[in-house]
């Protein structure tokens, strides 16, 4: 499934859609590090749901990077020389089922990062190898314009706090429940956003 399959996606098959791809590419390698994309993924809203996060946040964050399997330009790999923007690809497909401060979450992750080595510059030292390589591909530490702006973003806390778990997810062999676990949670999301949206239709 690619990017332009989003086109036929529904509210009712988005989950089925997702939990397709957690099973048919998540065993693959994550980045250059000790875990691979699903269990990075679900180890960061392991990481999540243990902290008390709302539903909101644990689906951001179970869903932060699934723009490695639909961006057009494929995965990362420790031998790129240039970005493959998987956090736009990944909003893009998911943007027109879950509110804003889930698209922004995965929109965003990476400019997190690249903000957190701005403002926090011990934040910099924690990165991994694999990560520092991502970060000088996608743009470095952010600048004194590219800060305020994305502090002027609403959801830049709730982007932060996904990031800080999208960092914790790496962790070789920890066990965490399966993406069928996260399913309802995810459909939830999913529904209360679409029910709202057609509510503003109906009113329109």
């Amino acid at each position: 499934m690619s990017m332009t399959k989003s086109e036929t996606l529904s509210a009712e098959t988005i989950v089925d859609f997702l939990a397709e791809i957690f099973e048919r590419r998540g065993g693959e390698e994550y980045l250059g590090e000790p875990v691979t994309m699903a269990e990075h993924m679900l180890q960061g809203a392991h990481f999540a749901e243990q902290a008390g996060e709302p539903e909101i946040i644990i689906v951001a964050t179970l869903l932060h990077d699934i723009g490695h399997f639909t961006s057009e330009f494929g995965t990362f790999s420790m031998d790129d020389v240039e970005d493959r923007h998987h956090e736009e690809a990944g909003a893009q497909v998911l943007e027109p089922f879950f509110p804003t401060l889930v698209t922004d979450c995965v929109r965003y992750h990476v400019a997190a990062k690249r903000y957190l080595c701005a403002a926090r510059p011990e934040y910099l030292g924690k990165l991994s190898e694999a990560s520092i390589h991502s970060l000088n591909l996608q743009g470095g530490p952010m600048n004194d314009g590219e800060v305020l702006a994305f502090e002027l973003n609403q959801n830049c806390p709730a982007i932060i706090r996904v990031r800080t778990y999208d960092d914790a997810g790496k962790e070789a062999g920890l066990t965490t429940q399966p993406f069928s676990y996260y399913a309802p949670m995810v459909q939830r999301i999913v529904d209360a956003h679409c029910s709202g949206m057609a509510g503003q239709g109906r009113s329109a």
